[in-house]
């Protein structure tokens, strides 16, 4: 019987703290995790490397998560994209919702696990979705 692979996350964000403890969590849930710190670097491992999903920070230099969002979803409709910003902005979210995010998470907020734990369940039931397809 073929092992399993492990479920794949892209991380992307310019703060290295937060890029770090996110990376950890996703480890310790026996995640493959690949990291980019800006859009530009997000959007050529998204096509290299087959994630099977996407923890986005919004606010980054040059190409921004709304945009890097927008992109993914030209080509990609399903992949579970979640949001990450340290800004609860109604104008924003309403902007990440019409590209279909999966989620937010508000940074700042704790060590990151109840919402890791959230974001894992979702990924869990989009690679049952994705394989059914």
């Amino acid at each position: 019987m073929a092992k399993e692979r492990k479920k794949k996350v892209l991380i992307v964000d310019d703060e290295a703290d937060f890029l770090n403890l996110a990376k950890k969590r996703f480890d310790s849930k026996g995640y493959d995790v690949i990291t980019a710190n800006n859009g530009t670097s997000a959007l050529e491992l998204l096509k290299s490397e087959s994630p099977d999903a996407v923890l986005l920070d919004v606010m980054m230099p040059g190409l921004d998560g709304l945009s890097v969002l927008k992109e993914i979803r030209s080509f990609d409709k399903n992949i579970p994209v979640f949001i990450a910003t340290a800004f609860s902005n109604e104008e924003r979210a309403a902007v990440a919702s019409n590209f279909n995010a999966s989620g937010f998470i508000l940074k700042g907020e704790g060590d990151l696990s109840e919402e890791i734990d959230n974001m894992t369940r979702i990924i869990e039931i989009s690679a049952k979705y994705r394989e059914k397809k």
